[in-house]
This record gives structure tokens, sequence and C-alpha cells, in this order.
């Protein structure tokens, strides 16, 4: 029988060492009241502390004092795994001074993994992440020299590869819902996302843990069953927050209660919170071409997923050139129809048909349900491998990227053809690259592989990496120039700044 508590006595309950799991994504869903509470208690008291972190999209608002980002500097936490880290400041610090262990695993992966572990199975079996970083004939997921933990195998079976993950031994779950019927079950009207919190109430009770659940409000009304995310009978504790401090302000075009046509996208857009990415530099149209190029990729009737970053101007020029009632985009988070929203709201939905669980999501997209994807990348090689998780001193992490692009028929990357200063404009149909930038993002070679051009080419996916002045496409033979933007010299402005053919 679950018990209302405050936050202080639910976090009374965690012991030194404990696993603790927190179902978000990125700034979305996260129970702040009980990470507040969890600061709190160690910086006053010392305890709990050698906590271990297993959070599958990333708990994080690009703010290092917020969520569990914070217990990471104070000192709390000894370990982290997750998909993502780029919006985790001090985390991500910590781990690269080898203060804390880390490491980064597919977000797919890790959301199937708690679904696994709430099975009983000890070991995850995926093709997904064989020869990039995760292959540990290739890197290794760790992030720095004091992880060491065997986390990933390679097993033969049959003739064919897989990647053996280890599933996660859960002490503590924290979920954010929104409402707590009289048998303490949990439902999620305001939310955006539900993401794992069923899988990992279960996997949590059975290794015997704690499930902690947020929530807005109370009802003395029992919940339709088919509202209900976790039922009663998997949560241990309740924390009621009648005014939860919101990242992203409440916005039913997210939760689901108004549906948006395609013709009011641009406005609901609009109303989103500015994003926390770096500004483009003034004048600067890098992004805004990108996007424009990449959406004509588009074909009607299309089942789609836009990334994060400068992949989410496809979105906008989709809805901008009356696409977007022609096809279908969805998000890893568990987003099916509408338009993904941009910046710090990245994993929710506006005006959504369906929002599913994320490991439902990863299901359909392991499967090859999507015809085409638009994602990011830091550095691209001449055999067209591309590295979207890592930097000298910089990582960003994974995501749902390994996954999205395992079985996705046609994978559009779009990146700039450098970076740092460059600057872009686009008049009367006419490229000018006002400024190059100083760090080249085409290369001889690549820190890291997050995307093998050798298994993409082995599958007979369709390949472009469109950038701001040019499109490249991927061969047997590695990249392959295949169109120049009117207004640009394809020798000064492409060839010579690279460091091989194509």
């Amino acid at each position: 029988m679950f018990k209302m508590v405050s936050a202080k006595e639910a976090i009374s309950h965690i012991k030194d060492g404990d696993c603790i799991s927190v179902n978000s994504f990125l700034a979305l869903s996260n129970p702040e009241a009980l990470q507040d509470a969890l600061y709190e208690s160690f910086t006053k008291t010392g305890s709990p502390k050698d906590l271990r972190v297993f959070c599958t999209g990333g708990l994080g608002a690009w703010d290092e004092d917020r969520y569990l980002d914070r217990c990471v500097k104070a000192g709390a936490i000894r370990e982290v795994i997750a998909s993502h880290y780029n919006s985790m400041p001090a985390t991500t610090k910590m781990a690269l001074d080898n203060k804390i262990e880390a490491y980064c695993l597919p977000l797919g992966l890790l959301s199937h993994s708690v679904r696994a572990a709430a099975a009983g199975k000890e070991w995850l079996f995926s093709e997904v992440g064989i020869g990039i970083f995760t292959d540990p004939r290739i890197d290794s997921c760790a992030l720095n020299k004091i992880s060491t933990k065997e986390i990933v195998k390679v097993k033969e079976i049959e003739g064919k590869d897989y990647l053996l993950f280890k599933t996660p031994k859960i002490d503590i779950a924290f979920i954010k819902g929104t409402t707590v019927d009289p048998y303490g079950n949990i439902s999620f009207e305001k939310e955006y996302v539900t993401v794992d919190a069923l899988a990992m109430a279960q996997a949590t009770k059975r290794n015997g843990g704690k499930v902690i659940v947020q929530v807005e409000q109370v009802s003395h009304v029992f919940s339709r069953p088919r509202n209900v995310i976790v039922p009663g009978i998997l949560v241990d504790m309740v924390v009621v927050c009648e005014n939860p401090p919101e990242i992203i302000p409440y916005n039913p075009a997210l939760s689901g209660d108004i549906h948006v046509p395609a013709a009011h996208m641009d406005y609901f857009v609009n109303k989103i919170a500015a994003s926390k990415y770096k500004k483009p530099e003034t004048g600067d149209k890098t992004s805004d071409i990108i996007g424009e190029r990449a959406a004509r990729e588009l074909r009607p009737g299309q089942i789609v997923n836009v990334g994060i970053g400068i992949p989410e101007n496809v979105g906008r020029y989709a809805s901008k050139l009356g696409i977007l009632k022609d096809i279908v985009i969805t998000v890893e988070a568990g987003g099916i129809g509408g338009l993904p929203a941009p910046g710090i709201a990245f994993g929710a939905t506006i005006g959504a048909d369906m929002i599913c669980d994320q490991a439902t999501q990863f299901d359909f997209y392991d499967g090859g349900g999507l015809d085409i994807c638009f994602l990011g990348g830091l550095e691209v090689d001449r055999e067209g491998n591309l590295n979207v998780h890592k930097l000298d001193n910089f990582f960003a992490g994974i995501g749902g990227f390994a996954n999205i692009i395992h079985a996705t028929k046609n994978i559009v990357f779009c990146l700039s053809f450098n970076t740092k200063g460059l600057i872009a404009t686009n008049k009367d149909g006419k490229v000018q690259i006002e400024q190059e930038g100083s760090v080249k993002k085409f290369k001889k070679e690549i820190s890291a592989i997050s995307f093998s051009a050798k298994n993409a080419v082995k599958r007979g996916q369709n390949v472009l990496y469109v950038t701001e002045r040019c499109v490249f496409e991927l061969t047997e033979k590695g990249l392959k120039l295949k169109e120049v933007y009117p207004g640009i010299d394809e020798d000064k402005q492409i060839r010579e700044l690279l460091d091989f053919e194509c």
C-alpha cells in the first residue's frame, strides 16, 4: 500500500550506494522536488552518498544547478549511466575530469534494458551498436579511464554478431506524474511524455526497490483504467508538489489536451520557450539553409524522425512549405504525428496524434518503421562515418541516434560544412559564405564513430549529408559530392577546403 509522504521523508529511504533511476527525457517529466530534497539531504547530512544514477534519456536543463546535476557536482553521486550528457554540464565535466564513473549507451538500448530488467533478464541482445563506439572491438562506452565496468559484450549467434547489454538493478525509482487516485494509481495528464515509467516501476519492484512518485494533485475519483500509467500496486510513496517549478510552462498543445492542425503549427512553435542552445552569429542563416534544403527530401506519406539542433528546422520548413500535412513526424520520446517541440522542450510534440512509451517507439524504429530521418553531426570522415557524440573535452552523448539510423531507409545528416565563426546567407536564391568557420567538420579521420558507413552500405540505406553549401552522398567508396548550391564556388569553397577527394 502506498504512502503519502513529504519529499524529505521519501529521501530518507535511500541508502548509501543505491542505484536511483530517474524517469525523464532531458528537461521533460523531471521530478524536481525529489531531486531537490536529495540535494538538501546530502549537503546537510552527507547522506545518501556514493549513489549510482541510471537515466535513459538524460536529466538536465543545460543548467548545473538544477536536477541531479547539482547532486553530482556536490559529490553525492559516483556513477552515471545515460544516453545523453549535453544537458548535464556538471555531470559531463565531472566525468571528463575522472571524478565520477560514467557510461554512455544508445537511448533505445537503455530503454529496452529497463523493460528487460522488469522481466528479470540479466542481459539484452541487440544488433544496434555493432560497428560503432559501443562495440568493444571499436571503442568504449566509458567516458573516462576510471569507468571500468564491463556492461557490453559481443556474442555471435548463428554466424551473426550481437551486443549484449547489462540490464540495470534499480533500487529507487524517481517518477513524475500528475495525479494520484485513492488506489495510488498514477496518471500523467499534464506530462508531455511517459518515457519508461511503467517498465521502470516494474524493474524497481522486481529488484526489491522502492518507487517514489511526485504528483501535482490528489484525486478522490478513481482513474479510468486506460488513463493509468503506473498502477498503485507498484507505488511505494507519493510526494505531492502542488506548484512544481517548471522549466517549460504548461502547454496544452504538448500534453495533448488540444489538437493542433498543421496550419497552426508555426503559431505554437513560436509560443514554446526559447532554446538554450547557442544563438547563431548575427545575420547567419546556416541552419535555415540546411533545414530548407533537407526538407526537400520529404515525400508524401513518409514516416519521419527529426532530431535536435539544426534538424529541428526541417520540421519548421515542412510546415512552411505545406508538406507537414502529407507526412507523419515522430519523436523518440514517444510522439507520433504533429511537430517536434524545439530547443529545451525537445522530446515533446506539438499536436501529437499519440504519445506512446519510449520503448514502444524504439520497437518501431528498430524494426524499420521509419522512412526517413534527419539528424545532426559533429564531424564526418572520408568514408562517410559520422561522429555525433564526442570531441576533445566535449561529450554530448549518443541519445536516440543509433537506434533511429539502425534500420531507417533514408538518412539525412544536417550539419554545417565547418563551424566556429561560420556565417552564411541566402540572397535571391544564391548562397553566400560571408565568413568561413575556423573548425573543419569534414576530415580524413574523426574522434569517434556514432554512425558506421560500412554498415549503412551493407544494409542498402540511402545517406545524404546536407550542409549550407553542398550535399554529399554515401557510396561504396565513401563520400561523393552530389550537389553544389547556386552562388558557391565548387573548387574554392568546397574541394580546396577538404582534406580528401570526393
